[in-house]
């Protein structure tokens, strides 16, 4: 009896753990349909004023990544910072330009895509504002440490991350919001590049999937059990021989 016991309590054991981890993801799957949601009302709002000094402490990714946003200033070209980009028109480059703002701190502004070609801000003059002009577009959160295997060579002029310290380090700026704006399409450019306006929104939402899986191991767990305690009876119930 001791056998079959321990073979229940183990049973039940799995089955509950199994069953809370499906749960678990359920609620994961309700949190990422709101993230999506807010997201999506973010993108399609109308700009509000981007976030100034006092409220730099609050950016953070849950209230303030993909916030259409809109600030004034005038371009640094002298300070741009080529990050290495894949995107759908190929690979290339972000064209990364400081922001002096009206109010007096500096902002990262990614202008757009550029290809290999056009990496040199020489070869798009047309591109180069110096009047105060107004960006539009959306918040982005300051990504660190390089990419994979790929670390970020300031040195060299070589980026692989948008790191916001680092490109305002590397380029003696102070007083700099701790986010970037990814420009619209269109924005903040006198030609057709940098091109604006290719942020990519994409969220994996496997939760319900995983979901299933848990719970379909749970129910699975529960059937083995069965077969293994029907054998346990039926072997226990023949005669001795």
């Amino acid at each position: 009896m001791l056998k079959l016991a321990a073979i229940v309590v183990a049973a039940l054991t799995g089955f509950a753990t199994l069953v809370s981890l499906g749960v678990w993801q359920l609620h994961r799957l309700a949190w990422k349909r709101d993230l999506i949601e807010r997201v999506d009302q973010r993108v399609h709002a109308p700009p509000v004023a981007a976030p100034g000094r006092a409220q730099w402490p609050q950016v953070d990714v849950a209230n303030s990544e993909y916030l259409h946003v809109s600030v004034q200033g005038r371009f640094r070209h002298d300070l741009e910072a080529p990050v290495q980009a894949v995107t759908e028109r190929g690979g290339g480059f972000w064209v990364f330009t400081p922001l002096e703002t009206v109010d007096g701190y500096v902002v990262l502004i990614n202008r757009g895509f550029v290809p290999p070609p056009l990496r040199d801000p020489a070869t798009r003059p047309a591109g180069q504002i110096d009047a105060v002009t107004t960006v539009t577009g959306l918040l982005r959160i300051s990504e660190t440490g390089g990419a994979y295997l790929r670390d970020n060579d300031p040195a060299a002029n070589r980026w692989f991350s948008r790191d916001v310290a680092a490109i305002a380090a590397a380029r003696g700026l102070t007083d700099v919001a701790p986010y970037f704006i990814d420009a619209d399409a269109g924005e903040g450019q006198a030609s057709d590049t940098p091109i604006g306006g290719l942020t990519v929104i994409a969220f994996s939402n496997n939760h319900l999937q995983y979901a299933l899986t848990w719970f379909g191991l749970a129910l699975m767990t529960l059937g083995g059990a069965f077969l293994v305690l029907r054998h346990e009876w039926r072997w226990r119930k023949l005669p001795a021989s």
